[in-house]
């Protein structure tokens, strides 16, 4: 199924919880509103027609022009019978996009939908700092419990040292003879 009739099927599906279609790209995809991802997601999933069971990736972008994070969700079906070597085909694929404020970002959870999209969220929650509302073990997943800040931000700003082991800021040269 083409991009674009998933797009319209979630059109007529969700209404204004689908807030633009982008298809002329060459990874189309479907921006939705926050509060309504779940449900979304769980119809990707079990819609006979779309059945897009498998989670790719989860990706995280900083906004901070729009004071926003995006978070795409890039999303395949795999189903036989089309097989093509030993691997099934994806029949449908796209991404969708959801936007949340940079500061108090909430989106619920799709760990339930898609298993692997546990750790993918908890890695978009400790570089971004995304809250997973429903996730069933939020924590970081790269950085020490402890670590200040979240890395992917373009804001972030590396420590200097960490419990006494020094640091050396991107910004910053590394000393001579290191």
């Amino acid at each position: 199924m083409a991009p674009e009739e998933i797009a319209d099927i979630l059109q007529t599906t969700f209404g204004d919880a689908v807030v633009v279609a982008e298809m002329s790209t060459s990874h189309p995809s479907v921006s939705v509103t926050a509060d309504r991802w779940h449900d979304i997601a769980l119809f990707l999933r079990d819609d006979d027609r779309l059945r897009l069971n498998m989670l790719r990736c989860v990706s995280g972008v900083d906004l901070p022009e729009r004071n926003q994070i995006e978070i795409i969700y890039d999303l395949t079906s795999l189903r036989p019978p089309k097989v093509v070597g030993s691997y099934w085909t994806g029949d449908n694929e796209i991404a969708i996009r959801v936007m949340v404020p940079r500061e108090g970002g909430h989106i619920p959870s799709a760990a339930d939908v898609w298993p692997a999209a546990d750790w993918h969220e908890r890695e978009v929650f400790d570089m971004l700092g995304v809250v997973f509302d429903g996730h069933p073990g939020l924590r970081r997943i790269l950085c020490p419990d402890d670590w200040k800040g979240h890395p992917l931000r373009k804001d972030y700003e590396s420590p200097e040292d960490y419990h006494g082991i020094p640091g050396t800021p991107p910004s910053k040269p590394r000393p001579s003879g290191s």
